[in-house]
């Protein structure tokens, strides 16, 4: 994970700070790249704990379709309990977003619909990740193997305008790669977050397309560092990282709509202690 601690560190030292929507001012660099090539390890944070569970669970949310909060927590919980919060708890339950809720939890159209039911102008639903994997599986290079979660038309109707905004596939030498492009890039909490998810997407995918995973590249727009994240972020660059962890998936599964939590582990797994940080929101 150098590059991201490499990354991190150029924003801290270089950004030029900025006001942003959350009224919490930003420390920014516009444009830049990162890759990690699974033959070195999955690349999971190590210098703080990756929240590995969330991860897992709202990748296999965004799979599902879904945009119901309440079906991440029981993904990630095992219950719809109000008590049990997720990643997506703030924005659900967010003021601006309330009058539009269609049911508890309802967040709108948000990336997994995106992905799985794409309304096209004639009313069609396009399943785009279906469409990816088979156009990786009978036209591997074909340049045209894309998923978007970026529907300008829909924008008002999702609870939170998508961050990563759209990824593609490419083959070659038997291997699967996949680069996303994300537009705008909490560098302390939501990139690792964001390397780890498209990590075992990329992986996932992989396996049901009967390819090895190449490498995950990373597209960083608006890259920043919230202002009251500054003494977090000295504390992780303070710290060495350990070696990366391998992912274990279950090798019985063959269709993407078949993972699930147990089927999903990380092994040899170490990490530094957490650290705590406010999410803007």
């Amino acid at each position: 994970m150098k590059q991201y601690l490499d990354a991190l560190k150029y924003v801290l030292e270089n950004g030029i700070d900025r006001q942003s929507r959350t009224g919490i001012s930003t420390r920014a660099v516009f444009g830049m790249q990162l890759r990690f090539s699974m033959e070195d390890g999955f690349p999971a944070m190590t210098t703080k704990k990756l929240p590995w569970k969330s991860v897992a669970s709202e990748l296999l949310w965004f799979i599902e379709g879904s945009n119901d909060e309440r079906r991440l927590a029981e993904i990630l919980h095992g219950t719809r309990d109000r008590e049990k919060t997720t990643i997506w708890t703030a924005n659900a339950e967010a003021d601006y977003w309330k009058p539009k809720v269609k049911f508890e939890g309802d967040l709108g159209r948000i990336y997994g619909v995106q992905w799985r039911k794409w309304k096209s102008p004639n009313g069609i639903e396009i399943d785009q990740l279906a469409e990816a994997i088979k156009l990786i599986k009978t036209n591997p290079t074909s340049r045209r193997i894309i998923v978007t979660a970026w529907n300008p038309g829909e924008l008002s109707e999702m609870a939170l305008p998508p961050c990563h905004a759209f990824f593609q596939f490419f083959v070659a030498d038997g291997k699967l790669s996949l680069q996303m492009y994300q537009r705008s890039c909490d560098m302390f909490l939501g990139v690792p977050f964001n390397i780890a998810s498209y990590s075992l997407l990329l992986h996932m995918v992989s396996q049901v397309t009967n390819l090895k995973p190449g490498e995950f590249v990373h597209i960083l727009a608006d890259a920043h560092i919230y202002h009251n994240h500054f003494e977090q972020v000295k504390e992780q660059l303070a710290r060495k990282p350990f070696p990366l962890p391998k992912l274990w998936l279950n090798p019985d599964i063959k269709n993407i709509d078949d993972f699930t939590m147990e089927g999903i582990k990380l092994e040899n797994y170490r990490f530094h202690p957490s650290i705590k940080a406010e999410m803007a929101v």
